[in-house]
């Protein structure tokens, strides 16, 4: 029994170190599975370790939107990748990681399906005011108030998609399915993509009756819905944003929403999460959701597949299953 136990601890020391961010949002199932192929540390819960594998941990696997920032990089000399777990990678400190020659994973196409199916669901809610309508229900004001008003269908309408990536493609694949018009604005014109492009948002807001948020946030996307573009929109149009609260200028939503100056919203995200305007509230044109878009069991499973593939890439010296392209 000792020469097992021996033998149990060195296989467990040659395992390649990964420094975990805030595992404990993943399954514990997820963990013990890593835990079979790496020897997984978390200075969050061992911050006693961090000088002992300073020098020898060579991945960081980042779990959800947990910021890696500079600070953190720069106590790891040997750091060669990090591999995220979102889709997103507006928390990982891009510019020290191209600096330093680190590679950067993301979810890839895991969370691709999950997103544009809540995208779908929260425009829909937004036009027939479904959770409106439950509200009014169980208030049972139905008895009182008599029928509730007229919502608005969703066939027929020019739908703008911004970012027409792996999630905004599903969006499109799905709201053309419904009959709805597609156009897009992406960083570059997508040759295989039969939808009209546009350039600038605000020409993209102008030919729309909805707008669907789903690039990517980086500088040059920092509030790209601003007061220019819902004004384009008009007071009939919707924005559903299933990216990240920063790219709408949320003050200035909020300010078009109660002055009517905008037909309604759908949103996952906020610029200050978890707090949500108190003006948007009690509004019934308007469906908030706490940041949950991309989150299902299946999503899960997928994207521990993303994370599995990409480390056992990265330590067999193959190519990665979801790199960042960090230029």
């Amino acid at each position: 029994m000792a020469n097992q136990s021996e033998e149990q601890n060195q296989e467990q020391q040659q395992r390649p170190i990964v420094m975990v961010h805030r595992l404990p949002t993943f399954s514990f199932s997820f963990a013990n599975r890593l835990k079979t192929h790496y020897h997984l540390f978390d200075p969050l819960d061992s911050p006693d370790l961090i000088d002992l594998h300073r020098d020898s941990v060579r991945a960081i696997f980042c779990v959800g939107p947990s910021p890696v920032t500079s600070e953190l990089i720069a106590r790891y000399p040997c750091l060669e990748i990090i591999v995220g777990s979102s889709a997103g990678v507006d928390h990982i400190d891009l510019r020290e990681c191209r600096r330093r020659g680190i590679a950067v994973t993301n979810a890839g196409n895991a969370f691709s399906e999950a997103a544009a199916e809540y995208a779908v669901g929260l425009l829909i809610d937004a036009l027939r005011r479904v959770s409106a309508g439950d509200r009014f229900v169980r208030a049972g004001l139905w008895p009182k108030a008599g029928e509730y008003p007229l919502g608005f269908k969703l066939g027929g309408k020019r739908v703008g998609i911004v970012g027409l990536g792996s999630i905004g493609s599903e969006v499109a694949n799905r709201l053309a399915a419904f009959g709805c018009s597609i156009a897009y604005n992406s960083r570059k014109k997508k040759p295989s993509v039969p939808y009209p492009y546009y350039a600038k948002v605000c020409d993209l807001a102008v030919n729309s009756d909805v707008l669907v948020v789903c690039c990517a946030l980086a500088d040059e996307t920092h509030h790209i819905i601003n007061k220019d573009v819902m004004t384009a929109l008009g007071k009939e149009g919707v924005i559903i944003n299933v990216g990240r609260g920063k790219l709408v200028d949320e003050k200035e939503l909020v300010q078009f929403l109660v002055r009517g100056e905008i037909g309604g919203a759908g949103l996952d995200v906020f610029e200050n999460e978890p707090y949500v305007p108190k003006e948007l509230f009690t509004m019934d044109n308007v469906v908030l959701s706490p940041h949950r878009a991309v989150l299902t069991q299946e999503s899960f499973e997928a994207i521990q597949e993303v994370v599995v593939a990409n480390l056992e890439a990265f330590f067999a010296n193959k190519p990665l299953v979801s790199p960042v392209q960090n230029e």
